[in-house]
């Protein structure tokens, strides 16, 4: 699969794909969660923020009673009470957006102190694009709740494949600003961009390692794309592929920095390859599927994917540190692409038929996707940090 603009044309015709997809049917309830009943004072915006990240969570249901009781004042003192704990916060909100990012940081608490250790999403943010016309598509992000949306490009190019550096603050991304693909830095708080370096032939698909030292990317000034690892500090590059017949992308790092999963056609269809760093050699991952594309590596070492099976698209997801056979499909079909994990190890989101969704991979939990946030637009290619 050689050819120019590689990342675009995936875009273009994921977006084609998705126009006519089926609409999930569920019928799984999920299992019981923690009732949580709400009553704090002062802001409706926390109070209404803290409900939906709750519950976003897949651990609790808010409730007019519940096992957990919160109350206080937002802007004062907060406290979560039952099950034997109890929570305190205190902090200060000067308008609606303080009061949700409270609400966030109390929801991430509540999730930790509940449900033994987990990890919260609520802080987080996501990063995605909207396709605005045949060649243009920005970036935006936003908070899992749907809420302050930011967009945070408006170069009328493509702007495609954003990836989170582990800070949370800067967005790796392909970028098409002066019609050549190339990929770029983008602080989100400054607003500062740089491009990693002008290569011949164009760069895309740039993924930070766990300690943001490196960068997994791909080059295609050496002939066809490959797979290379950059030091982001020397902007020195490492050859880690030689398939002169096929054309890679789409890479993540595992967990400890030590493995890469990418995409590569050498088999004319593609197919998901997990690369070790220091001895360069890859293995095929999966082989169920017709397609499968666009890996991601949550914290605890599960890997999930896109793949095409009986003509449609599903999000697979395996067991942590497994191969292929314990994987398992968390979506029913339909045209699901580019699955990426939340911080908790457990939500991937996942776009589907114009929009993003958020999906319960927990066997137990819920099977109905919650669609993120119901803005007008042709959104694609989700991506969250962790």
């Amino acid at each position: 699969m050689k050819m120019k603009n590689v990342a675009f044309v995936c875009l273009v015709a994921c977006s084609l794909v998705c126009s006519a997809a089926p609409v999930v049917k569920v019928e799984k309830a999920g299992a019981e969660k923690v009732t949580v009943a709400i009553n704090v004072q002062g802001s409706a915006w926390y109070q209404k923020c803290l409900k939906k990240n709750l519950e976003l969570s897949g651990v609790f249901k808010v409730a007019s009673s519940g096992s957990i009781t919160v109350s206080g004042l937002a802007g004062g003192a907060v406290t979560a009470t039952g099950r034997g704990k109890t929570i305190h916060a205190n902090d200060a909100v000067s308008g609606d957006l303080s009061a949700r990012m409270a609400a966030r940081r109390f929801a991430d608490a509540m999730v930790e102190a509940f449900s033994d250790g987990a990890k919260g999403f609520a802080t987080t943010r996501l990063a995605f694009v909207n396709r605005k016309g045949a060649n243009n598509a920005e970036l935006y992000t936003c908070y899992p709740d749907g809420w302050d949306m930011k967009q945070v490009t408006s170069d009328g190019r493509a702007a495609v494949g954003p990836r989170w550096a582990p800070n949370g603050r800067d967005i790796y991304y392909t970028g098409f600003i002066h019609e050549k693909q190339l990929v770029y830095r983008l602080n989100t708080e400054t607003s500062e961009r740089e491009c990693l370096g002008a290569f011949k032939n164009g760069a895309s698909g740039a993924a930070v390692s766990p300690d943001g030292r490196s960068a997994a990317i791909i080059l295609s000034y050496q002939g066809n794309p490959e797979l290379y690892v950059m030091d982001l500090a020397k902007r020195t590059i490492i050859r880690l592929t030689k398939t002169p017949a096929a054309a890679e992308s789409s890479p993540c790092w595992s967990p400890d920095g030590k493995k890469i999963a990418y995409v590569s056609d050498q088999t004319r269809n593609p197919q998901i390859y997990i690369c070790d760093v220091a001895t360069r050699q890859s293995t095929r991952y999966t082989s169920k599927g017709r397609q499968n594309t666009h890996p991601d590596w949550a914290k605890d070492g599960k890997l999930c994917w896109s793949s095409l099976q009986a003509g449609q698209w599903v999000v697979m997801a395996s067991a942590p540190n497994n191969g292929e056979s314990s994987a398992r499909a968390v979506t029913s079909p339909g045209t699901w692409q580019d699955p990426t994990w939340a911080a908790d190890s457990r939500h991937i989101v996942a776009s589907r038929d114009k929009a993003i969704f958020l999906v319960d991979s927990d066997p137990d939990g819920d099977t109905k996707p919650v669609q993120m946030f119901h803005n007008k637009g042709n959104w694609m290619n989700p991506a969250m940090s962790k």
